[in-house]
């Protein structure tokens, strides 16, 4: 199975950066790919065996979908690895460099859409991360 790798340098602190992807008040606020789209709700507990489920829908009601996953490790503020409920893996990299931190997310691709696109998607996500990250 093919595997995908995004990242981005969050001009931050690991302790902030940390809080902002692990905390369904601050999920809500980035996880999207779009300003079409929105996360109205997110539910997360980032333990090995923890699970999460974050709704994310287009801002017009056309359609939605929940985001679900449970923990296999997670390392504070250095490792979330997790599973998807059709097996596949995503592990996530918090590396501390310098005033930034360094989020790199690599996942298993699905066979429905390219790689491309779905590089693509998680990338939005990821820079969405960033701008709110920065921006607060």
């Amino acid at each position: 199975m093919e595997r995908i790798t995004v990242k981005t340098s969050v001009q931050s602190d690991m302790d902030k950066v940390w809080e902002y992807w692990t905390k369904p008040k601050h999920i809500t606020n980035w996880n999207f790919a779009t300003d079409e789209w929105c996360c109205p709700s997110a539910e997360n507990d980032p333990k090995q065996n923890g699970k999460f489920s974050w709704r994310m829908e287009a801002k017009d009601g056309s359609m939605g979908f929940d985001f679900t996953g449970t923990y296999d490790n997670v390392i504070e503020k250095e490792l979330i690895s997790y599973k998807m409920p059709d097996g596949r893996k995503v592990d996530i990299e918090f590396t501390h460099k310098g005033e930034e931190v360094i989020v790199s997310e690599t996942f298993d691709a699905e066979g429905t859409n390219t790689d491309e696109q779905q590089r693509a998607g998680w990338q939005a996500i990821l820079e969405n991360f960033k701008k709110y990250a920065e921006s607060k």
